[in-house]
């Protein structure tokens, strides 16, 4: 399982409660795009409309911008293959308080493309601060174990 595109702040700024694998409605040049690893998740959600999820607000940039069709629209809503049990999930999250539901990561499961989806809860500054002071405290300890 490679990954292919991946929300790099997503841990940082979410606590991530559950996750969920999600299949996706994807044209060939953006399936080819994922895997020149192209593509971007930052400040994308996922939505319930309806019976059906969306992914909102994710970038894949054509394979060749030179033999994509005009209306092609790098942002668009994609539709997200999950069960209904999923899906229930999903929409009881987003109407909770504090809870939103973000995509974490795409990744190859044999020859198909999957996204990894996370119900989570934003973190504050104080609980950023934390991690960020763990991180530093760890780089010091390993440094300090190097040099002897």
């Amino acid at each position: 399982m490679g990954i292919l595109v991946s929300n790099k702040k997503a841990h940082f700024d979410f606590e991530i409660l559950e996750e969920i694998e999600a299949g996706a409605e994807l044209l060939g040049t953006e399936v080819k795009s994922l895997k020149n690893n192209q593509g971007s998740l930052v400040g994308a959600r996922v939505v319930v409309r309806g019976s059906e999820a969306h992914l909102v607000g994710a970038t894949i940039p054509p394979f060749q911008a030179n033999n994509v069709p005009e209306e092609y629209d790098p942002e668009r809503p994609r539709r997200l293959l999950l069960s209904k049990k999923q899906i229930d999930q999903v929409q009881q999250a987003e109407e909770s308080d504090g809870l939103t539901t973000i995509p974490l990561s795409w990744y190859n499961k044999g020859r198909l493309v999957k996204l990894s989806i996370g119900i989570a809860r934003g973190k504050k500054k104080a609980d950023k601060r934390e991690k960020i002071k763990a991180r530093d405290i760890g780089r010091d300890i390993a440094r300090a174990f190097k040099i002897r």
